[in-house]
């Protein structure tokens, strides 16, 4: 994939100089924004990286962007105080001691809520692109919300395929294990999810990681699935309890290893 990065229009001093240290840093070139538009119109990048006056990071292509927000988190969040139930909490049942590994970080938006109640998230992110964007988030964004600021500081993000890491964490490195493998059907009403798509790494779960998964955690691991997908089918026999969200048909399989 080819970008550059650039600023939001009319940049101060400071803000150009911090575009030039990120293009270094991803050992790429720095293009002023006013002469973008040529590299646009002669196809010459896919995208771009976008650090705008509020300091934040974004991606930027011909008909999309993406970027760090709290969005879906925060309605789940609302939800939850309104109580209704939040089949992932049910799922994984953070207790304030417990450190969850999410093996699928994506947006964030899911760890965000386990750190709300768990001691520490450690997350991972195969994604480069991905992991860059959702990072600068983590440390820099400023949530109106005191629970995302709190909870944000608790996620330890790492960019590595959760298959790779998963092979080289010690025995029940974790209290709680939860993954969410990109779907075979993607639900397209999920728009938060959207802008990822073309960054995603789309990689099966199998039940050698399941195996694995379960070898680093000490209470549980909770698989987030498709009851319409292959992988479901692949791994319900794993499966505890199953958490059914039926308006959209996501399940939420829980793998105990304690009672907990």
């Amino acid at each position: 994939m080819r970008f550059v990065v650039t600023t939001s229009y009319n940049p101060n001093r400071e803000l150009v100089e911090k575009a030039k240290k990120l293009a270094k840093e991803y050992g790429v070139k720095y293009v002023n924004r006013n002469h973008l538009t040529k590299y646009i119109k002669r196809s010459l990048i896919d995208f771009y990286y976008v650090i705008d006056k509020k300091g934040m990071l974004s991606i930027k292509w011909e008909d999309g962007e993406f970027f760090f927000h709290q969005g879906i988190a925060k309605i789940r969040m609302e939800n939850i105080k309104h109580g209704q139930k939040d089949y992932l909490i049910e799922a994984i049942s953070p207790k304030e001691s417990d450190i969850v590994y999410d093996a699928t970080c994506g947006l964030a938006s899911e760890a965000l809520l386990i750190a709300n109640y768990a001691k520490k998230v450690v997350a991972t992110e195969g994604s480069k692109h991905i992991y860059r964007v959702v990072k600068w988030g983590l440390l820099y964004y400023i949530s109106g919300e005191n629970w995302v600021n709190n909870a944000k500081k608790k996620i330890e993000l790492v960019n590595e395929n959760y298959k790779s890491y998963i092979r080289r964490v010690e025995d029940n490195a974790f209290d709680i294990v939860y993954c969410d493998p990109m779907f075979e059907n993607p639900i397209y009403e999920s728009n938060s999810l959207n802008p990822l798509r073309s960054f995603a790494i789309y990689e099966s779960l199998n039940t050698e990681d399941l195996e694995e998964m379960l070898r680093i955690s000490r209470k549980k691991v909770v698989i987030k699935t498709l009851k319409k997908d292959s992988l479901y089918d692949k791994i319900k026999e794993y499966f505890d309890k199953e958490y059914l969200v039926r308006k959209n048909g996501v399940v939420y399989g829980v793998i105990n290893k304690l009672e907990v």
